[in-house]
């Protein structure tokens, strides 16, 4: 299976710790997001435009979330807990990362150089920090259930940007960001993001 991810892409880099959850062998293609020819090169892996995308041969799965559930399936339910009521919950918070943290996103870009701390919070972000503290909070630890899956993938991204800009949540929640960022899976993964921008 080959997978298309693009330079600084968080969606990619999520992905691509499920395959490693998943145990998968995957071919990378990675596309230069800074190239003035970008899209077209996307274009010829993605009907969508979008990175990440996933070729299987006869079939390509776009988007993050679908392509983690792919994955899922071809590891008998690795990414997921074995309570229904937790892979539910998971689901539900990997759904609301997804689409959600709006501020945060335009107000703290990913980047894997050194930024400008974000030493003032409006309101928009203290929202926001504070839906992320619940979240973090009612994590199991290490991991946010009995083991590593698809939620501590997605959330790892975001708790590498928190840090980036000087942001580190308190308590329980703290805990499971620095959790996070001392996983072996999201210190691959950022090595592997920036191989590709050197690439």
């Amino acid at each position: 299976m080959k997978l298309t991810v693009g330079t600084d892409s968080t969606w990619s880099l999520r992905v691509w710790i499920c395959s490693q959850l998943a145990q998968l062998n995957v071919e990378v293609n990675v596309i230069d997001l800074t190239s003035s020819d970008y899209k077209s090169e996307i274009f010829k892996h993605s009907v969508t435009g979008l990175v990440p995308s996933l070729n299987e041969g006869t079939f390509v799965i776009h988007d993050s979330l679908a392509i983690a559930e792919y994955f899922n399936e071809c590891s008998d339910g690795a990414l997921y807990p074995s309570l229904s009521s937790e892979r539910a919950l998971a689901r539900s918070l990997c759904s609301e990362l997804h689409s959600g943290f709006t501020n945060l996103r335009a107000q703290c870009p990913f980047s894997l150089e050194q930024v400008t701390p974000l030493l003032e919070l409006n309101e928009d972000i203290d929202n926001e920090l504070i839906r992320l503290e619940n979240i973090f909070g009612s994590a199991h630890l290490p991991f946010m259930f009995n083991s590593a899956g698809v939620v501590d993938a997605f959330y790892s991204i975001l708790a590498f940007r928190l840090k980036a800009y000087g942001i580190k949540l308190q308590g329980k929640a703290g805990e499971y960001q620095e959790s996070l960022l001392n996983w072996s899976n999201l210190k691959q993964a950022i090595n592997l993001a920036q191989s590709w921008k050197n690439a």
